[in-house]
């Protein structure tokens, strides 16, 4: 066949090992890590949807090679531990069985051992162990390794290295990034050493070297290693790109795969991980500077999720091989529908950061677009019901979208209602964001998988009592969602005033000086666009701190970008709106202007509980999702809406 992106599903060799196309799985790590550290039955089938939805290489992360200085609760690979051997070779072979080349990410953490525990007490408790002795900024004590340490530690990763092999994996990623401790040693930022790794370039990155050398000699000339390096750091103590391409340079003649990442995790999260706020594939210019500076094959990674970009990205000569993590949550089937020219079926990674947030605060995996994520046990397939039934789902959101397709794909008859001529609930507001427009595309592609699996779709069509008395359905799906919160506060109705859902469609009524009336996550959000676009914004919230509601991955770097562009008024209660802004009440009790002669009231929402008590007991099924039955999420109405819909 003639594939639409032909360089994207080109094959490459490395090494004696080929790989199907040049779309890889990125290390993302477990979430069923047992206490001894091996790889538990859902972090395994975590791993083999990505493999079973056509990536060429899956990569499991983190495995850490060396427990006795580093404790992180993380994989492990030791004979002593009973299951730890087994894990790894059922994952392997789990990845392996879908014609995926399974790869696993040999690492250790150095100064930040345990960054993964939930229990902080804990992870600061241990002792930690560094290229140098220092203090760290949360005032944990690091103390520096000594040589017999250092051989030590790389014994241990050729050690691991050949389990690694026995197990059946066949690619080998050396994590040399993100200030992880190979990275500790390459970075001045960390490494103050006088002996021979520390100092000149060549001997920091001694380790790196000897390190990659022992692998080669434990697993053989033709097993491919890759090494992921930060091609820069991107903070002052670190090393730039110039002196990234002459680590390149260094390491290039023991590797079959240079792997350019970016950034220091504990500095640059939003770096590393490009957040919505920066442009997909921010990074990969580090990787095609590289890239003409060294003979290998060059990986590059960094928010991609478009296939139009990573197609032009391996034409172009800029990288020889993509690297995807939250695509690959968001849709796992990515590189499949690439490979059957169905690119208009995927389904695009918001950068919404739950995925990231969920595993920080709970040791789970959710994605807010994608609820086969954390419950890959349960499979990828839906199956049929034994009974077809007629479903009504009532409201066109991200969560009536996604219930209306499951149930359909189980073979009900469905349809779909929604009271407005578009469908896309609360998502409509954010096609006015560019930073947020794929949100909003989110709705389409939902319809369109509606759609294609005979959904019946009846815009213009609010649904009352009668209206499911008289179409008598089996099942009702309530996803009516919610409704924007405006409370009987004076000039809030005034012609100065957008509500925030319907900025999409009012912009022009927001002139240059505006205030935004709620500190929440949307009110940031618009405050933020509004900044972007020149305009001078003044934020006002009642409460002491913005955005409770937005994720712990997330919320930082909205604050960063609210810096940038906004001016902020936390504690001010809000009395009344007049044409010169909004009326408040600060802390001392005095009244106080916050001017804007435009006014956006971002005040939250509320369940249309209305709808919900209209529809009790309107048929023998009912279940209420989403904002209706609690404001909450996408992440939520998504995952209540795919589980409502198999419960019928």
């Amino acid at each position: 066949m003639e594939y639409k992106y032909p360089n994207l599903c080109k094959p490459i060799t490395l090494g004696r090992t080929t790989f199907r196309n040049r779309m890889f799985s990125a290390p993302m790590g477990g979430t069923d890590i047992t206490t001894d550290g091996c790889i538990g039955p859902k972090s395994t089938a975590f791993y083999e949807l990505r493999a079973k939805g056509g990536a060429a290489a899956v990569t499991v992360s983190e495995l850490m090679v060396h427990p006795s200085t580093d404790g992180s609760h993380a994989y492990h690979l030791d004979e002593s531990i009973l299951n730890s051997l087994a894990c790894a070779t059922y994952t392997a072979d789990a990845i392996r069985r879908h014609g995926a080349i399974p790869s696993i990410e040999l690492s250790h953490s150095g100064m930040y051992s345990g960054t993964y525990m939930t229990d902080k007490n804990k992870q600061h408790g241990m002792t930690q162990w560094g290229p140098s002795a220092c203090i760290r900024p949360d005032g944990v004590q690091v103390g520096e390794l000594t040589v017999e340490m250092i051989d030590d530690i790389v014994a241990a990763y050729a050690h691991v290295a050949g389990l690694v092999k026995r197990a059946g994996f066949e690619l080998l990623m050396v994590h040399g990034g993100h200030g992880w401790l190979i990275n500790q040693f390459l970075s001045p930022m960390f490494n103050k050493r006088t002996d021979e790794y520390g100092g000149s370039l060549e001997n920091r990155c001694r380790f790196a070297i000897r390190v990659l050398k022992a692998i080669r000699e434990a697993i053989g000339p033709f097993f491919p290693i890759e090494f992921r390096l930060s091609g820069a750091e991107f903070v002052e103590e670190g090393y730039d790109l110039e002196e990234g391409i002459r680590i390149a340079q260094q390491i290039e003649p023991y590797i079959d795969l240079l792997h350019v990442t970016a950034g220091t995790y504990q500095r640059t999260f939003g770096i590393t991980h490009p957040s919505m706020f920066t442009d997909h594939g921010r990074n990969v210019y580090l990787a095609a500077e590289i890239k003409k500076h060294v003979k290998v094959p060059v990986a590059t990674i960094g928010g991609l999720n478009d296939p139009a970009q990573m197609e032009e990205i391996i034409a172009s000569g800029k990288a020889d091989v993509v690297y995807m993590a939250r695509a690959l949550l968001a849709d796992p089937f990515l590189p499949n529908k690439i490979m059957a020219n169905q690119d208009e079926d995927i389904v695009r990674c918001l950068r919404c950061f739950t995925c990231m947030a969920e595993r920080a605060a709970t040791s789970t995996r959710r994605c807010t677009v994608n609820p086969l994520i954390g419950r890959e046990c349960e499979g990828s397939e839906v199956a049929p019901a034994p009974v077809k039934k007629n479903v009504l789902v009532v409201g066109g959101g991200p969560g009536g979208l996604y219930a209306a397709w499951t149930a359909a794909r189980r073979g009900h008859k469905v349809v779909l209602c929604e009271k407005e001529n578009e469908l896309g609930g609360i998502l409509k507001s954010e096609q006015a964001l560019p930073f947020k427009y794929e949100m909003y595309q989110l709705a389409g592609t939902y319809a369109k998988f509606c759609r294609d699996t005979g959904v019946e779709i009846r815009l213009n069509t609010p649904v009352d009592r009668a209206y499911v008395d008289e179409m008598a359905p089996d099942a009702v799906i309530v996803a009516a969602g919610s409704s924007p919160l405006v409370p009987p506060i004076p000039g809030l109705d005034g012609d100065n005033v957008v509500i925030v859902n319907n900025y999409y469609k009012e912009k022009d009524k927001v002139g240059d000086d505006a205030v935004v009336f709620g500190g929440g996550l949307a009110g940031c959000e618009c405050a933020i666009h509004l900044g972007q676009e020149g305009k001078k914004v003044h934020l006002v919230e009642m409460r002491d701190m913005l955005a409770p509601d937005a994720n712990v991955r997330h919320r930082p770097l909205l604050l960063k970008e609210i810096d940038k562009y906004v001016t902020v008024h936390t504690g001010y209660k809000g009395l009344r709106v007049t044409e010169e802004g909004i009326v408040c009440e600060d802390k001392e009790g005095k009244e106080v202007l916050v001017p804007g002669k435009s006014v956006i009231c971002a005040l939250g929402q509320r369940s249309r509980t209305d709808v919900v008590e209209a529809l009790n007991g309107s048929a023998p099924f009912v279940r209420v999702i989403g904002d209706a039955a609690r404001v909450s999420t996408i992440t939520n109405a998504v995952y209540w809406g795919y589980h409502a819909a198999l419960d019928i």
